[in-house]
């Protein structure tokens, strides 16, 4: 049951043997028998088949049941790259009872993740279990929902070999890398340590951001303060921001105490006061990589922690009269997107709860960036019948926690923008220019969906400017120097490490956790708070 394809490579042109040898087992199908699914979760198995029913018989893969032979390459370079895969021998009692169970059913579904990784432990398991991978026999679902499960598998396909070739190509490469580099590393440093497609270039940017911090030459520089009063005896704050018409750069105490004097107690004119509206528009659910960088940020869960918490929230949990129930899509996307049918609900319960205002005219709708692959939702709630004060008591507090980080950011991003009105004033005294600037908010929209300490403040948000209009003066009533030094570029945090990754087109978001939790257990860095440093 080999499957080939034919290839050019230059101007030649290869046939390359998609699989290995043919599986020695041979599927005899019961057909009075159960219909077995395969998934790779055993929490998934349970919950799948009380969803199916009497008639399924639903395991549980956990995980790739083969791969590359640990001691040797397993790959041949000079045969076009062929991968040579083994079966797992951590994994021999799963297969024999996969084995066994395949025997005694009618026919076999293959449920794994829906994503290439997923699409390559199917592929093996189609090896397996002898199974055609261009039979119906592929079927994926990205909630663990009744409705999702029971459609799915009214339509199942084909294993997409395209997924296959991407999956196995990656490997084949992290192959060629870490076998060759690893031994290398040994000499070098000591033995255990490995070397990695991923985690090599993650260790590279800690290590260079080092270089720059260290390389880093501090500079003094100094700004002016000030606080003006209008005649009815209203209070703002002002910097100075030109001297003679340049910026205002001042080196050191003398220079910035010269400044100061020069507005120091004195009237200054108003020359100019804008007043503009701003939009400040929502942001759109959350994809892999900004759930585990917010997760970082605002809950101070590191990503492999944020990982394991998305999988048990995608997996389900117990409710009391509601039985098992998965309370959010699957966590591995690099997608925006929200179905139409959600979005209508979003709207209908945004609508409801919080008023049409906070409606769009139309759904929003997110740019897909280049590199996406789109193949699933943004990550997203199930149901909205589930809010996170519902599940207060039912769920674990981090579950809880990330659970309504991601509620939050779905309903927000189905909001109206956030409307502000922005004020400028420009003051002129003698050679001195300051600026003034404020930020009234006219109205919250989404942000009304941010708990108040992750709320983003700006500066001149927190500042009132009171009525002034060109031409009135208003008078000084304190100009302070202060003292600042430049600073080093910061040290990554995983948060931002992985936006870097990500921007860069470095690995795929579903594998930053683990590698970046690679190279902290193999010592390349460790944490110093949040941050990152190369050891």
């Amino acid at each position: 049951m080999p499957i080939t394809r034919t290839i050019t490579i230059g101007s030649k042109r290869k046939t390359r043997t998609k699989a290995p040898a043919e599986p020695s087992f041979k599927r005899k199908p019961n057909p009075k028998g159960k219909h077995l699914v395969v998934v790779e979760s055993p929490a998934k198995a349970k919950t799948i088949e009380k969803i199916l029913g009497p008639d399924y018989k639903v395991l549980a893969s956990k995980g790739h049941l083969r791969d590359l032979p640990q001691k040797t390459l397993g790959v041949d370079i000079d045969d076009n790259f062929k991968p040579e895969y083994v079966n797992s021998k951590d994994k021999e009692d799963v297969i024999k009872t996969l084995q066994k169970e395949a025997n005694h059913c009618r026919d076999i579904y293959l449920a794994t993740d829906p994503d290439r990784e997923g699409e390559a432990i199917s592929w093996h398991l189609a090896k397996l279990l002898d199974v055609n991978p261009e039979d119906n026999v592929r079927i994926a679902f990205h909630e663990i929902t009744a409705p999702a499960i029971k459609e799915a598998i009214k339509h199942p396909g084909p294993i997409d070999l395209n997924r296959v070739d991407a999956q196995q190509a990656r490997r084949v490469l992290d192959r060629l890398v870490g076998y060759k580099l690893s031994p290398w590393l040994w000499k070098q440093v000591y033995r255990g340590l490995s070397a990695g497609r991923v985690q090599s270039v993650a260790t590279r940017l800690i290590c260079k951001r080092e270089e720059e911090i260290r390389a880093f030459k501090q500079e003094e520089y100094w700004t002016i303060e000030c606080v003006y009063t209008t005649p009815e005896g209203d209070a703002f704050n002002a910097k100075l921001a030109q001297i003679s018409g340049k910026p205002a750069e001042l080196h050191n105490e003398e220079e910035a105490e010269k400044a100061a004097a020069g507005v120091r107690n004195k009237n200054a004119d108003v020359v100019s006061v804008t007043k503009t509206k701003k939009q400040r528009k929502t942001k759109p659910p959350y994809t892999t990589s900004t759930m585990q960088q917010d997760a970082v940020n605002k809950l101070n869960f590191g990503s492999k922690k944020t990982m394991l918490l998305a999988q048990e929230l995608y997996e389900g949990i117990e409710l009391p009269e509601q039985g098992h129930v998965g309370l959010i899509t699957y966590m591995r996307t690099d997608s925006t997107r929200i179905s139409d049918e959600m979005v209508k609900q979003a709207r209908e319960y945004i609508g409801r709860l919080y008023g049409d205002k906070y409606l769009p005219e139309k759904p929003n709708v997110f740019a897909k960036s280049k590199e996406a692959q789109d193949a699933h939702e943004a990550i997203r709630p199930t149901s909205l019948a589930l809010p996170p004060a519902a599940l207060k008591g039912v769920l674990k507090r981090d579950q809880l926690r990330l659970y309504t980080l991601i509620w939050n950011r779905f309903i927000a991003s189905q909001m109206a923008p956030q409307i502000a009105q922005s004020t400028n004033v420009t003051l002129q005294c003698g050679e001195f220019t300051l600026k003034a600037s404020g930020l009234h908010i006219l109205f919250d929209g989404f942000t009304i969906m941010q708990p108040a300490k992750d709320e983003k403040k700006d500066e001149e948000e927190a500042a009132i400017i009171p009525p002034l209009k060109k031409g009135d003066s208003v008078l000084n009533v304190k100009a302070d120097g202060n003292q600042h030094f430049t600073s080093p570029p910061p040290r990554y945090t995983e948060a931002s490490l992985i936006k870097v990754l990500e921007e860069k087109g470095i690995g795929r978001p579903s594998t930053y956790a683990p590698n970046l939790d690679t190279i902290h257990k193999l010592l390349y860095m460790t944490k110093e708070g949040k941050q990152l440093v190369q050891t």
